[in-house]
Formats: structure tokens, sequence, C-alpha cells
């Protein structure tokens, strides 16, 4: 190590050392006070999601206290309120299967076509525009949606355009206009994930003769193939727990639905529709709703965990 002093009577400078920080040694109160925010922030976080386990699993006990769990879980008849009461939950499951499957029809292909144009067509000033104006779906109210489904999509283009041979309500028109709901969630997570890809990649893909497409589909897309699943996968359960849409226009009467064109009541339907206040606290009939909500609640968490574990495997960091 090699010193050098200036004639002036400077201060010695050492090759190699660092000065002093100028906030060495001082107290730091507002990392403190953010850090005690974060921590709180993430400790609530935990104790709201244990606080509605509880509130589910505690009423879901006696529930399955009366009534047998493969009969709940497997039966295919859902009349909790009648004189020969039945609650097999398989209708309210093919249900919100068929009014899911159907929105993930129209919200992946359009979700994932609108991120492709945003983040490897559009101009800077085009993609300004265009994202914010497609944003605007997910800020619609979804009851606005619900009856937009019930009196234009079923009622006119259904039933008097189509002719199809449906009645007031459908599972398909709940369906596809959840889909148009669901579309900017799917293309703005899927357009972020796409944008983090570097340009570096695309100019290789390039310099190698692909095309746009091609460098889209083939280096671009699986790169950005986590964030895609991410965003699919929180469509899922957008769709899966969507309670106004479905409760207004794919009809209130449980059954196993067979036809995409017949009415059928998801879980979500059908805890929106009880939870009015005519079921007496503690009773049987009471306590179905918890334990349609404990079923939601696992679906909705294993929907998660899966997509935890495959966003995991295939991540690829740059």
């Amino acid at each position: 190590m090699t010193t050098v002093t200036e004639k002036t009577g400077s201060p010695r400078i050492t090759s190699g050392s660092r000065p002093p920080s100028h906030f060495a040694g001082k107290p730091r109160h507002g990392e403190a006070i953010i850090k005690a925010v974060l921590r709180t922030a993430a400790i609530a976080t935990i104790l709201t999601t244990v606080g509605i386990l509880i509130a589910l699993f505690i009423p879901a006990l006696s529930f399955f206290a009366e009534v047998p769990f493969w009969d709940f879980l497997f039966g295919t008849r859902w009349a909790p309120r009648f004189a020969d009461a039945s609650f097999g939950v398989l209708p309210l499951v093919t249900a919100t299967l068929w009014t899911t499957g159907i929105a993930l029809l129209v919200a992946v292909p359009f979700g994932l076509g609108a991120a492709i144009l945003l983040s490897e067509y559009a101009k800077p000033n085009v993609r300004k525009v265009l994202k914010p104006l497609l944003e605007i779906l997910a800020g619609v109210p979804t009851v606005v949606y619900g009856f937009f489904a019930l009196q234009f999509v079923q009622a006119t283009v259904f039933r008097e355009w189509l002719q199809l041979p449906t009645g007031a309500f459908s599972v398909l028109a709940a369906g596809l206009v959840m889909g148009v709901m669901i579309i900017p969630t799917v293309a703005s997570i899927s357009e972020d994930a796409m944008s983090a890809v570097p340009s570096a990649m695309r100019q290789g893909s390039a310099a190698l003769g692909a095309n746009r497409m091609q460098t889209t589909l083939r280096v671009v897309f699986p790169a950005a193939l986590s964030g895609i699943v991410a965003a699919i996968v929180l469509g899922i359960s957008r769709a899966v727990g969507e309670t106004m849409i479905v409760a207004i226009a794919a009809g209130n009467q449980a059954r196993m639905v067979s036809n995409p064109l017949e009415q059928g009541q998801t879980m979500t339907g059908f805890i929106a529709n009880a939870a009015l206040g005519d079921s007496r606290v503690g009773s049987l009939e009471y306590n179905t709703l918890f334990a349609v909500g404990l079923l939601l609640f696992v679906i909705t968490l294993a929907i998660n965990f899966i997509s935890i574990r495959f966003v995991r495997r295939f991540r690829e960091a740059y």
C-alpha cells in the first residue's frame, strides 16, 4: 500500500481505503419506522388469513357434524332449504367450472394477444394510449357486467339475434362476460412479464434471421412463461371467486349443468343469494354458507399453491 502526502499539509490519502460515510453512526429513524410498518402489514396479512379460516372452519364443523363429508362433496342434488333437504355440492361445482372455463377461453387468447401487441408491436406512444384504455375494463363494477350479460348478451344476442334455445339465464352468458372482465388482468401482467425480457434476446433472435412473430413466440414468450402463468392463474382465481356476474346472469337454480346454454348456480352465486338473512343463525341451512365458502377457499388455495410451484420451477432471472 502506498501513501501520498501533499506539501500543503493536507490529510494523508491512503490508496485502497474508503472515506467514512456521512451517515455512519447516525440513527436511521425513518428506516426503522418503515421496517416496523412492513412487518406490521405482513403480520396483519397472516392474521387476517387465519381469522378467515377460523370464521369458516367453526361453522363448517357444525355442518359436517350433521351432514357426512362425502355426501356433501359427491352428492348430485343441492336443495338445503327443501323439506327433503339434500346437500350434494356437485351442482354448484359444475356450474362454477363451466363459467370459469368459458371465461378462460375468452380471457387467455385475447389477454395474451393484447399483451403481445403492447409489448412487441405497439409503438411507445400507442402503448401509452392503449394500455390505460384496456385497464379501464378492470375498473367497471362487476354488477354492471352482470346486467350487461343478462340484458344484452343473454336476452338480445342469444335469444333475439341468434335464436338459441335458452331461457332467461345461462352459464354461457355469465362466462363470456366474466372473460371480458378478466382480460385486463391477464393482459397487463403478461405484458409486464414480456417487457421485462432483455432486448438483447430479441436482437440475438433477429440476428439469427427470425422475424418478429418467431421471436415473440419462440424467444420472448418462453422467457416470460412464469409471469404469463401467474397472470393466467390470477385470472382463474378471479373467475372462481366472482360473485355478482354469476349471481345475476347465470341463474339461481342449482342443478348439474351439462349444456352452457342452461342456467346454473355457482358456489359464489349460492353464497350471495343465501346470505340474505332468511336463515336462522346456527341452523343447518345457515351453516351451509360456511361449508360452501370453505370449499371455495380450499379450491382457490390449491390453485395458488400449484401456480407458485409452477412459477418457481420455470422462473428465469435476467
